[in-house]
């Protein structure tokens, strides 16, 4: 297992899969300002909202790299010959896509906090809420992978099928600025039930896709 984390994180990292997805988040927070206006009260205000759409949609981006690539090559296959069941893999894609994915996201939103005129109490509960949504996010990205491996198009596919399925993470996600610990609670709920789902989700579908 740690060998295959090691693995995926050393290559999110020397192909872009880690960087983009930061760059893609950043830029958005850097173009929002320009379109909405000046206004920093207004600003500060959807801030919140903004910084989870980005990363739901900095999420998507990585989606058509986390099982394809390994399905296509015939390493999902090997792994299963040597008894590794597709479950433990995909657990760990899931925690190797957010080491690379989740931390990077939490500083690069320091930085549109500082572009969205949020504040620093502002910003702690939305650290807060990233550090528990963004598991959910990797698992929905795992999932949403391993279901569009192998189809043309995965990319748009893997968008209708993803951000459908993360609503619920971007309403407790944004809300927990101003919703209290309620909003928190289910936040993490859901994350944690994506978390635990997915696994089993993405080798039901690396199966099906095998057959």
């Amino acid at each position: 297992m740690i060998a295959l984390i090691a693995r995926d994180i050393r290559r999110a990292w020397t192909s872009g899969g880690a960087v983009f997805p930061i760059a893609f988040f950043l830029l958005v927070a850097i173009l929002f300002p320009f379109g909405i206006g000046p206004d920093r009260v207004l600003l500060a205000r959807v801030g919140s909202g903004v910084i989870w759409a980005a990363a739901l949609l900095a999420a998507l981006l990585p989606v058509e790299r986390l099982i394809a690539p390994d399905a296509d090559a015939g390493v999902l296959d090997q792994l299963a010959v040597r008894g590794v069941s597709l479950t433990a893999v995909s657990a760990a894609k899931l925690v190797a896509h957010w080491i690379s994915f989740g931390p990077p996201l939490m500083l690069a939103a320091i930085l549109a906090a500082g572009l969205l005129g949020i504040d620093a109490a502002t910003l702690g509960r939305i650290e807060l809420a990233l550090l528990i949504g963004t598991p959910g996010l990797a698992a929905l990205a795992i999932a949403t992978g391993a279901l569009v491996a192998g189809l043309s198009g995965a990319g748009a596919v893997a968008g209708l099928v993803m951000l459908p399925l993360a609503i619920p993470l971007i309403i407790f996600g944004a809300g927990s600025v101003d919703g209290g610990p309620g909003a928190i609670k289910l936040l993490g709920a859901v994350s944690l039930l994506l978390v635990a789902g997915a696994p089993f989700v993405a080798a039901a579908a690396v199966k099906v896709g095998r057959s």
